[in-house]
């Protein structure tokens, strides 16, 4: 299980912290950003004090990485950088963190991403510009991802015979472990007649499949492996890239060819694994089609039977994948993929939401289409 990548295992998440998930946090992107980065950094047991690099990445929709770096006290001259991008980002950003550790640049690696995504600035809010390729797509409908990603589905779904009672087993599931998960936003039960009463927003996807518009911050600490405790996981591999396809419809030879079509062989490749030593994965569950798409592409079920694959309970904390058992972005909230991360880090703790039994490799995903990224975290030897 040797990874291609220099930095593999020689960093790891020692920190943890969240703010609470909700509709209306009622405080500022600032406040939740600090909130959760204190939370961390406690959990980490160091103080700003320690950190030598603070990383964010955001859409427009949140705090500077300098304003926050500055009322946490981190010491002047650090290493800052703010990213631009969504759920793209937030497996990739692991990579980044542990670079700077394994180069030596920073002992301690803060990463945040915070948001107050429905009382504030909200995705589906899309501005026309006269200057990029909105203005043929926005007037006609287009209006945000969900529609984009509403139309990669019913592609794939024609191609592969993919059902909506196959999109309702993940919605289904995640409103199931999400029942168990004191954080989360949704915590009522569904039942398929219930997911089919739900709103269609953009056919084939209904209000049930699309993730939470949700306030909160989520941030991690990530240290060189030989400082942290025993407990903290180790960041083993990290790929990031993609092609033409859901987010590149113009250019797409397929329109409904997610990133993880591309990335799936690199990152197998160079983590030195194959699907059969995944023990639990955290998927990027931004609508309930690309959980399915996933499971097919990183090899965990074949093209086509990814919806019996989740209804035979191998994705429940039982079975042969565990996933997302905290209910993900589709139940527990939606702070960009980086609720997903922490997760993972508590399952490999040992202290996750449904907890079973303690993995030893954890995937993670990311993306806004065809492009993104994807990361292996593995339990300390």
């Amino acid at each position: 299980m040797t990874a291609a990548q220099g930095f593999s295992g020689k960093a790891a998440i020692a920190g943890i912290g969240m703010t609470d998930l909700s509709r209306e946090s009622g405080r500022s992107e600032l406040a939740l950003a600090v909130a959760a980065a204190r939370a961390a950094l406690a959990d980490a047991g160091l103080t700003a004090a320690d950190i030598g690099a603070v990383l964010c990445y955001h859409l427009n929709d949140s705090a500077g990485v300098n304003q926050v770096a500055a009322v946490l006290g981190v010491p002047d001259g650090s290493w800052t950088n703010e990213i631009y991008g969504g759920g793209t980002q937030s497996a990739s950003i692991l990579a980044d963190a542990a670079m700077l550790v394994d180069a030596g640049i920073a002992r301690a690696v803060l990463v945040f991403r915070a948001l107050n995504g429905r009382s504030g600035r909200r995705m589906s809010r899309v501005a026309l510009s006269l200057r990029s390729a909105d203005q043929f797509t926005v007037p006609y409908g287009m209006l945000g991802p969900v529609h984009l990603f509403a139309l990669a589905a019913q592609r794939w779904m024609y191609d592969t015979g993919a059902t909506e009672e196959d999109l309702a087993a993940v919605v289904l599931q995640s409103r199931q472990l999400a029942a168990g998960n004191p954080r989360a936003v949704l915590r009522e039960a569904l039942d398929l007649d219930a997911y089919l009463s739900s709103p269609l927003i953009a056919h084939p996807l209904r209000r049930a499949d699309c993730c939470l518009e949700t306030d909160g911050a989520a941030a991690i600490v990530v240290t060189s492996a030989d400082t942290a405790d025993e407990r903290s996981p180790r960041i083993h591999a990290v790929v990031r890239g993609g092609g033409p396809g859901a987010s590149t419809m113009d250019t797409a030879p397929d329109l409904s060819t997610l990133y993880s079509a591309y990335l799936a062989p690199s990152l197998y490749r160079t983590a030195g694994m194959s699907p059969d030593d995944i023990d639990m994965a955290l998927i990027y569950d931004a609508y309930s089609s690309v959980v399915l798409q996933q499971l097919e592409d990183f090899g965990f079920a074949r093209p086509g039977e990814s919806g019996d694959y989740v209804r035979s309970g191998a994705t429940l904390p039982t079975g042969q994948l565990p996933m997302n058992p905290h209910g993900g972005l589709l139940s527990e909230g939606y702070v960009h993929g980086l609720n997903n991360i922490v997760e993972a880090v508590r399952q490999l703790r040992g202290d996750g939401v449904n907890q079973i039994r303690r993995p030893e490799t954890v995937l993670c995903t990311g993306f806004g289409g065809s492009y993104g990224s994807a990361a292996v975290l593995v339990a300390p030897r």
